[in-house]
C-alpha cells in the first residue's frame, strides 16, 4: 500500500476542508506527490507540514478559469503531469421553497460553489490530461441529494443532479483516451460542523472522512480500471 500511488501526481481541490485533508493523508500515505488547491494559504502550508509528501500548495479560486489555467501551469513546471484530480469542493444550502423569492438566489449561489467550479477544473484538468495523453482519473464528490427532491431543498439537489449529469457525460467524452471521469456520493458526512448542526442525530450512522477518501483513493487507483461515469453511492447506515 505505501506504494500505491508512487509517481503519481494527485490535485486535491477543497484540500483544507475536512474531506480534503483526510485525501490528502489518504494519498500521502500511496506515495503520491500532492497538489493542494485551497483559498487559504496559511492552512494549506499546514496541512503540507503534516504530510510525508512531496506537497505543493496552491491558493486558486476554483471557479475561475484564468486561476484555474495558472495553477495547472504551476503544477506542469513543478511536478510535469497530473495523474488523479480529487475534486472535493461544493457545499450545501437549503431553506427556501420554489414559490418564494429568495430561491433564484440560492439557486445561483449553489451553481457557483459547486457546478461552476466542476466545469472549470475539470474541464482543464480533463484538457491537460488529453493534450499530454494521460489516462488519468477524475473523481467529483457528489451527494446522495442529487438523487431526489425533497421540500425546501430544490436549489441544492437540483445543483447536485447537474454534477452527475456533467461527470456522466465528461466519462463519455473521454473514456475512448483513457481518462476515467466518476463521482462519489456521500449520504450525511461526520464533520464537526454536520455534529453542531444536528445535535440530536446519532454520528455513527453516517459516513467518515477517511471512509470517503477511501472510496476516492479505490477511483484513482488501477482497481477501477473499468469504471466510467459511475457513481460511488457511500452511504454509511445513514
Amino acid at each position: 500500500m505505501a506504494a500505491e500511488f508512487e509517481n503519481k501526481v494527485v490535485m486535491i481541490t477543497g484540500a483544507a476542508g475536512n474531506l480534503g485533508s483526510a485525501c490528502a493523508r489518504r494519498f500521502a500515505a500511496g506515495g503520491a506527490k500532492l497538489v493542494l488547491v485551497g483559498r487559504g494559504m496559511d492552512e494549506l502550508k499546514a496541512l503540507a507540514d503534516t504530510l510525508s509528501a512531496d506537497s505543493l500548495p496552491v491558493v486558486a479560486d476554483v471557479g475561475n478559469p484564468d486561476e484555474v489555467d495558472a495553477l495547472v501551469r504551476q503544477v506542469d513546471a513543478r511536478f510535469g503531469r497530473i495523474d488523479a484530480l480529487a475534486h472535493t469542493v461544493g457545499g450545501f444550502r437549503s431553506g427556501t421553497r420554489v414559490d418564494e423569492p429568495g430561491v433564484l438566489e440560492q439557486f445561483e449561489y449553489l451553481v457557483n460553489l459547486n457546478v461552476r467550479p466542476l466545469y472549470v477544473t475539470c474541464g482543464r484538468v480533463t484538457r491537460y490530461m488529453l493534450d499530454n495523453k494521460i489516462a488519468g482519473h477524475i473523481i467529483v464528490v457528489g451527494a446522495r441529494s442529487a438523487l431526489r427532491g425533497s421540500a425546501r431543498t430544490s436549489a441544492y439537489t437540483a445543483v447536485k443532479a447537474a454534477v452527475l449529469r456533467i461527470v456522466e457525460s465528461l466519462a463519455l467524452e473521454v473514456r475512448d483516451q483513457g481518462i476515467h471521469v466518476n463521482a462519489v456520493s456521500p449520504s450525511t458526512i461526520d464533520t464537526p460542523q454536520n455534529r453542531a448542526d444536528m445535535p440530536n442525530a446519532d454520528p455513527s450512522k453516517w459516513v467518515t472522512v477517511d471512509q470517503l477518501a477511501d472510496a476516492i483513493a479505490f477511483l484513482a487507483s488501477p482497481q477501477a480500471a473499468a469504471l466510467y461515469g459511475a457513481n460511488l453511492e457511500v452511504y454509511g447506515r445513514a
